[in-house]
């Protein structure tokens, strides 16, 4: 097992069950709920990729090939436990290869039979086939994130990680971190809870910089597949989402918002992710995110996110739409599983 992020390394383990098959353990305490956090899941089927391209095509390529995109469908809720895996070699080329997965849970409603719980696409590449122009677009987050102590705007993390605060950029608690038991993988530094942020900005948009802790683990780093978890990792953003759900639901009962909040899943129904920066081997501590939301309607959002290093280089881009639901679509008739 690597010695970076042991724990996390255990959590997202595929292991090979013959011809492109394969199985892996979702575990409880990287769940929302009931159900396994949709980035954490990500994370998971990123793994799937490099073990399978390990197992089934150990020759192909020079070196490893890692996802550079994921096109992802959850069709159903998963569950923390075992899981099998089904993968299609839909294209095996010489700078890029495309796999067909599907991620196979026992069915709710059909005793003894397997559902296809996600189903989707991934194509990987090798470092040494990534070749051609690379040129500046002059591109940076707009607007630009409110500023830090630094002279030049810029947040000064070494003070930040060890402080918990940088000007107005604080450590943020989760909120309802009982049902959110995944976001307890990672600590979060923003500048205002999600409310603060939004009635600063006037829009959905959160800004976040934020260190990896899988298992409470204070040497925790980012790696790629670790970035497969943060694209969805956005708990602000989910609690200005409880703010508006329980705000339009107040309204139209005469109830209060307090009543309301706390009542709310927002699961993920689509997911593609663009992986556009290799980090190193040994990861890095710090990475920030920019996540906005342009519309809500009829219970379905959008949530567009942007990963950046240190130096304000791209790592990531993730789109995803999702659903505003009762919380009782999670639990259904589960058990809250205790660590």
């Amino acid at each position: 097992m690597s010695t970076i992020n042991p724990s996390f390394q255990e959590a997202i383990k595929v292991t090979p069950q013959g011809h492109n098959k394969y199985s892996a353990f979702l575990r409880p305490e990287w769940c929302i709920g009931t159900v396994p956090h949709g980035g954490y899941t990500t994370a998971v089927i990123y793994q799937l990729a490099l073990t399978h391209f390990a197992h089934a095509h150990p020759t192909q390529y020079k070196s490893a090939a890692s996802p550079i995109s994921i096109q992802l469908s959850f069709l159903r809720r998963t569950a923390s436990g075992s899981a099998t895996f089904e993968v299609e070699d839909v294209k095996i080329g010489a700078r890029t290869s495309t796999i067909h997965i599907k991620l196979l849970q026992p069915s709710e409603k059909k005793p003894g039979q397997l559902d296809t719980m996600v189903a989707g696409y991934i194509t990987v590449s090798p470092p040494e086939a990534e070749v051609g122009i690379s040129a500046s677009t002059g591109w940076k987050p707009y607007p630009a994130p409110v500023a830090g102590s630094r002279a030049d705007g810029s947040v000064d993390l070494a003070a930040l990680g060890r402080t918990g605060t940088d000007g107005v950029w604080t450590k943020l608690e989760t909120p309802f971190s009982d049902f959110r038991k995944a976001a307890a993988q990672i600590e979060l530094f923003g500048p205002g809870a999600g409310a603060t942020q939004q009635k600063r900005s006037g829009n959905m948009g959160i800004d976040q910089w934020a260190r990896f802790r899988p298992g409470g683990d204070v040497n925790g780093r980012w790696t790629e597949a670790a970035v497969a978890y943060l694209i969805d990792m956005f708990p602000m953003v989910l609690d200005g989402f409880d703010t508006m759900s329980a705000t339009a639901v107040a309204e139209e009962s005469g109830t209060s918002v307090d009543e309301e909040k706390a009542k709310f899943w927002y699961p993920t129904v689509t997911l593609n992710v663009d992986m556009k920066k290799h980090l190193p081997a040994e990861g890095v501590e710090w990475l920030y995110s920019r996540v906005v939301t342009k519309v809500v309607r009829d219970g379905r959002t959008d949530i567009d996110v942007t990963v950046l290093d240190e130096d304000g280089e791209v790592i990531a881009l993730s789109s995803q739409v999702g659903l505003v639901v009762s919380a009782s679509r999670n639990l259904g008739t589960r058990k809250m599983e205790k660590l």
